[in-house]
């Protein structure tokens, strides 16, 4: 994996085989999900100020593709745009595609993906006749997307997408607790490796489950209880950064967002003995994923 590292800003590395360079930490558009037009530029200024040029939007994450869509248009040639879809036949994505163009202000997405495959059924209609999959490598062919990936929460569904598809991207939960106590990740993180796709990362700002009874105000967009002090943000970033990972998304709520934007400079490979004593915090937190499924 090549590695660029510029001062004060973030390290970007290589995308798998596709040739682009991304910045260590990606902009999840849940983060300008509510917020203001000016709230919503605020927040991609920051992200580009410090370096971020990996942008992830989604139609299922509420009004975030109107917010982010204007605000991100005056960088969109020097930022690689990546959006998804749940829709799982060919004419409901290619109605997803098409507007989510038109909120996002822009001609194409430098990686469009199958959004939260979660069971094999999904694998069989998505890559079966009239799947969504169709939309993907008609809209390739257009212009309008220019890498392919997908997005999951579950081991059975991220294998047999890789399997039967040769993929650019796997976007995925890699996170010390469910790596660890939850044995989720390893075998899809071989695969993808093998197979030379680009991976990037989800959840790993992630603690586990939120605790029952717990306070959740603070946190509104995160349906986890999420890392929050920068000592555990920075150590959750680096585990899942001390993997062949290009990138790992942030939680959607702005000040997550912000405390690991400013852990820029302190991001680097985990060493031996904290290796093992992330291994042995991992073992005792209750994971938010299992493999095989408890």
């Amino acid at each position: 994996m090549a590695r660029k590292l510029v001062p004060g800003k973030l390290e970007k590395r290589s995308l798998g085989r596709t040739g682009e360079m991304l910045s260590v930490i990606g902009f999840g558009g849940i983060v300008v999900m509510n917020a203001t037009p000016d709230e919503a530029s605020d927040a991609v200024r920051m992200a580009i100020d410090a370096g971020v040029n990996y942008f992830d939007v989604a139609p299922s994450y509420g009004d975030a593709e109107v917010k982010l869509g204007p605000a991100l248009e005056p960088y969109r040639k020097s930022v690689f745009l990546a959006c998804k879809t749940g829709m799982r036949t060919k004419a409901e994505a290619r109605r997803e595609l098409e507007q989510s163009l038109k909120n996002m202000r822009t001609d194409h997405f430098d990686l469009y993906q199958h959004h939260a495959v979660t069971n094999l059924e999904e694998v069989d209609t998505i890559l079966g006749p009239g799947g969504a999959m169709e939309t993907f490598i008609e809209a390739k062919q257009e212009g309008k997307i220019r890498f392919i990936g997908f997005s999951a929460h579950s081991e059975e569904a991220a294998m047999a997408l890789m399997e039967r598809f040769d993929f650019d991207t796997i976007l995925f939960p890699f996170n010390y607790a469910i790596w660890h106590a939850g044995s989720f990740g390893p075998r899809v993180m071989a695969k993808a490796k093998e197979k030379n796709m680009g991976i990037l990362a989800l959840k790993a700002m992630a603690k586990g489950p939120w605790p029952e009874n717990a306070d959740k105000s603070r946190y509104p967009k995160c349906w986890y209880e999420p890392l929050v002090s920068s000592e555990e943000i920075r150590m959750g970033l680096r585990f899942t950064l001390s993997h062949p990972v290009t990138s790992a998304i942030t939680p959607g709520e702005h000040e997550l967002f912000k405390k690991a934007l400013n852990l820029s400079d302190s991001l680097s490979p985990l060493k031996k003995k904290e290796i093992e004593a992330i291994k042995l915090k991992g073992l005792k937190e209750n994971p938010l994923f299992n493999y095989p499924r408890a």
